[in-house]
């Protein structure tokens, strides 16, 4: 890798700890509030469906505001955006530690706005920044995301005890302070030739109409609709099976911990890949091994059903985000794409834990929500099968297989 940036403006390893640490503000401010929305409820006087809201309202903001992104980092530049977003979201974790429920719900919706910018512009930015290297940094980024989701869910109930829930979910604007501190440098100068540079790809509108595009929105939106699942309900099918709270915690912790070697891994490998089709495969058959075994397996089996889980949601996700790339010619296509399939995709996501909760509650059993969870696996299998395939999407695309036939 080269020391320099392709415009040789700035040393590379300061972009790299920039995309580190706008990563680790993407998940942590939504992890770490799952711990603690017991207390939250309870000192608020909430119902249980408005405190749940606090963990679907930044999915649906994701749904709402992802397409939005590409247009912002065309007309600014990419660098300068992701810059206001992480302002903007900092602006939301302190506005939503504040005391009071309407300052809870307007900072919460908020910080979705910004995490939707980052989550969209992130997968474009690595593309364009570093075309020779686009496995391992998204390695690199994948694996910040996930570790720092881990660590806020896991140190959230510590820090309350010194501090309350508000400087539990207050203290993540820290990271955003130095975020911001170290993007300073990447901003300045850069606007106007990004912005440039951001104007050269497709549209969205173009990507609608792409069966691939659609390939890779529905394999996005269904491994993260398992995720969300898993993180939503998985404590209360373990404690039906018999399975003590703080041992159900410490499963969960192994689940997301799991994932960090493979979200690192499988991107590195598929880069290096001519197409993805096996990979895809690999992940989501994992998922549906974890389902069925805790649909059917005994509780003595339940680590290795979590590990298993883990293994396979880290790589479906990472692999999401190397779609991204490996299926476009630029990064603001690249861009596009993303919001594309990350906005149907959080929809999905939204909508899941909901509807799994729902039929829980008509059928009064598991049973049926889990084999709902092992068809979404065998759909990811067959999506991940387009998704992967040896194509781009867009007009280009389409005239370069003309052209090949």
């Amino acid at each position: 890798m080269n020391s320099k940036f392709h415009s040789g403006s700035r040393p590379v390893w300061l972009l790299i700890c920039g995309i580190i640490l706008i990563s680790a503000t993407m998940r942590a401010p939504l992890t770490s509030v799952g711990p603690l929305a017991g207390a939250i409820r309870d000192q608020l006087h909430l119902s249980n469906a408005m405190a749940g809201s606090m963990t679907t309202l930044p999915l649906i903001a994701f749904a709402l505001f992802s397409p939005f992104a590409p247009g912002l980092a065309r007309r600014f530049g990419m660098r300068p955006v992701l810059f206001s977003a992480i302002l903007v979201l900092g602006a939301g974790i302190l506005l939503r530690s504040a005391s009071g429920s309407v300052s809870l719900f307007l900072g919460t919706a908020l910080l979705g706005v910004a995490i939707a910018v980052c989550n969209v512009l992130m997968p474009a930015l690595v593309k364009r920044e570093f075309p020779g290297r686009i496995g391992s940094v998204t390695g690199v980024y994948s694996v910040s995301m996930n570790l720092f989701g881990a660590i806020g869910s896991g140190i959230s109930i510590p820090i309350a005890v010194f501090w309350g829930w508000q400087g539990a979910l207050g203290v993540w604007s820290a990271l955003c302070l130095a975020a911001l501190l170290l993007w300073l440098p990447l901003v300045r100068g850069r606007g106007a030739e990004a912005a440039v540079e951001a104007r050269r790809g497709g549209t969205q509108s173009g990507l609608l109409r792409s069966p691939l595009a659609w390939e890779v929105t529905l394999f996005m939106g269904l491994q993260s609709l398992t995720f969300y699942v898993a993180i939503a309900w998985l404590p209360e099918i373990l404690a039906e099976r018999g399975i003590p709270a703080d041992r159900a915690g410490l499963l969960l912790s192994v689940m997301q911990l799991s994932q960090l070697p493979f979200t690192f891994i499988v991107p590195v490998i598929a880069a290096r890949m001519s197409h993805q089709r096996w990979l895809a495969a690999a992940g989501s058959l994992l998922l549906l091994i974890a389902f069925l075994g805790l649909l059917y397996g005994g509780t003595q089996w339940i680590l290795l059903w979590m590990i298993i889980f883990g293994i396979g949601g880290g790589g479906t996700f990472s692999l999401a985000m190397m779609f991204f790339n490996l299926r476009t010619e630029s990064s603001q296509q690249a861009a596009e794409l993303s919001g594309m399939a990350q906005s149907f995709g959080y929809l999905l996501a939204a909508v899941g834990p909901a509807l799994f909760g729902y039929i829980h509650d008509v059928t009064h059993s598991w049973h049926i929500p889990l084999l709902l969870m092992v068809a979404v696996s065998v759909a990811l299998f067959f999506c991940g099968l387009g998704a992967g395939s040896n194509r781009l999407v867009g007009a280009a695309a389409r005239r370069t297989e003309i052209a090949a036939s």
